[in-house]
């Protein structure tokens, strides 16, 4: 079986190095401009760079496409008709609903079709990390020898019913996670300052916060805006966060404290309800895992982020630990926290009362209400250049500290991974 990588890019080079070295024949392209260059870099292992996907499509067996989402239709389009009779198309978006109208539109009936997506970056390698592979118009024998081929990626894999499963998960495992994570990140930027030099970011908790908001900002922006942009379960959530976020800030600028706990606690017991799917994070690595170091100016955190999550969950009726199956590394640091926070009594009344009654961190919490509306109003109108532009901007701010972030990021996923 000959495979097939339409996008030489990151992902697509580390499937393509992957199925080469486990001995497949192994073709792709990428743009022209590129054609030399992966040539010198991939023929000495075994990877065949041809000129354009229209080649690679009549060559191929087993095709992956290995471009952005949002230019998913563009590329289909042009390399549908040279695709093999019989072949085995599929996608490594990470937003499924555009990719399977891509190809339902320009492939024709004779064209198999499954649904992939690797649950990671191409900082990590496909070992040991989970697969999400779902059928969608194939036979149960090209469907095996699909999965013949996905397990050579040695990743743990995980198979779901279709792709409207995989995106209603993706919508709240990676595309809400992101929001939240980038509304602190252009709230810092906002500030002025970087979070870990301010006293009420020096918690392992913010350390968590800290690198996970590193590591999002050091990868690209369009992976990012098509996941919230282009899938059509992410906005809803997005709003429902917004809304939350919005509705807590107002009690605690008002001071409400009886309707404040009310919804707090009511959250709680529905996230938190069970024990037998808890994270349980170890403090000790939480702890250790810092950027700065400005412990003599430590004080409470009101933590708004992760009690408006909880709350978010508890409005749409999701049970985070049900998207466990398809998590990502920033989901599961983030519902690791949420958790650390809400099954810590003392810490998650001392973030209440900080939240309610500490004006030292009320600018802070402002510009992070004020992040998250800029954030969901370019979701929400489906602004993609303006969620670009806001991503640029942020990431720019921490560009001397993101790839010191990302690695420290990767380490701290490996120790929380294994510490139990």
């Amino acid at each position: 079986m000959n495979i097939g990588l339409i996008g030489l890019g990151d992902m697509g080079k580390l499937y393509a190095k992957k199925f080469a070295a486990a001995g497949l024949s192994v073709f792709g392209c990428d743009l022209p401009d590129r054609t030399l260059e992966l040539q010198e870099e991939l023929d000495p292992l075994g990877i065949i760079v041809l000129n354009n996907g229209l080649e690679v499509s009549a060559k191929c067996d087993f095709i992956f496409y290995a471009v952005e989402a949002e230019k998913i239709k563009e590329v289909v389009a042009a390399c549908a008709f040279s695709t093999k009779k019989g072949a085995i198309v599929t996608g490594m978006t990470s937003v499924k609903t555009p990719e399977v109208e891509a190809f339902e539109c320009y492939l024709s009936k004779d064209i198999e079709l499954i649904i992939t997506h690797s649950l990671h970056g191409p900082g990590f390698s496909t070992k040991g990390q989970k697969l999400i592979v779902a059928p969608h118009r194939i036979s149960a024998e090209s469907y095996a020898k699909a999965m013949q081929v996905l397990q050579l990626l040695e990743s743990e894999i995980i198979e779901l019913d279709d792709y409207h499963q995989h995106d209603q998960i993706m919508a709240d495992t990676q595309a809400v996670t992101h929001m939240g994570f980038e509304s602190m990140g252009t709230a810092w930027k906002n500030a002025g300052t970087y979070p870990w030099e301010s006293g009420a970011y020096v918690s392992g908790i913010d350390n968590v916060k800290i690198l996970t908001t590193l590591r999002i900002f050091s990868y690209k922006a369009h992976i990012y805006a098509g996941l919230a942009i282009l899938n059509p379960y992410a906005t809803a959530q997005i709003i429902a966060y917004a809304q939350s976020e919005s509705i807590l800030f107002k009690m605690m600028i008002q001071e409400d404290e009886a309707n404040f706990r009310e919804r707090i606690y009511k959250a709680r017991d529905f996230v938190f309800h069970e024990q037998a799917n808890l994270i349980l994070f170890d403090d000790d690595i939480m702890q250790e895992f810092s950027i700065g170091d400005n412990q003599e100016l430590a004080k409470h955190n009101s933590h708004l982020s992760l009690l408006a999550m909880v709350d978010a969950w508890h409005q749409l009726g999701i049970n985070p630990y049900d998207n466990m199956i398809c998590q990502t590394p920033p989901f599961k640091l983030r519902l690791g926290i949420v958790e650390y926070l809400f099954k810590n009594e003392t810490l998650l009344e001392d973030t209440i009362k900080t939240a309610l009654y500490d004006k030292s961190i009320r600018g802070d919490d402002l510009e992070f209400h004020t992040a998250v509306r800029e954030w969901a109003s370019l979701i929400r109108y489906k602004d993609m250049e303006g969620y670009k532009t806001h991503f640029k901007e942020a990431k720019d701010f921490f560009e001397p500290l993101l790839e010191k972030g990302r690695i420290q990021s990767a380490e701290l996923i490996k120790r929380l991974s294994t510490s139990k």
